[in-house]
């Protein structure tokens, strides 16, 4: 099993960039999957998460509004949108899954994807 996250990169505040984590070994459509991050000095945090029963999500407060996560079941894909990008948005984006939990606890997840470093510059 592999997650592989990429799409990160240095973007100006109030710029866009759409992560993606791509699944290999597992059939994403049966599993939650979630982003978190993790700036430098900082815990990890929890970002969002989509469901597989009904592709439901949830976000932390700090980016509901700007960043949207959606999958693409024959892709076997799931996508983080981050739009109106602020410079506390930096931090390494890590994608986590699940076929058991569709949480805010990282801990929980049983397969990690490696991070993708997303910078904003002010």
């Amino acid at each position: 099993v592999q997650l592989q996250a990429c799409g990160g990169g240095l973007v100006q505040a109030g710029g866009f960039l759409r992560l993606s984590c791509a699944a290999s070994g597992l059939t994403f459509s049966r599993y939650g999957v979630a982003w978190f991050r993790q700036a430098p000095g900082k815990e990890r945090e929890f970002v969002a998460v989509i469901s597989w029963t009904a592709g439901s999500t949830y976000y932390a407060d700090s980016v509901k509004g700007r960043f949207t996560i959606s999958r693409d079941n024959a892709k076997n894909t799931v996508y983080l949108q981050m739009n109106s990008l602020k410079p506390e948005d930096t931090a390494i984006y890590y994608c986590l899954a699940s076929q058991l939990y569709s949480g805010t606890y990282a801990n929980r997840y049983a397969y990690w994807g490696q991070g993708t470093q997303v910078t904003v510059s002010s």
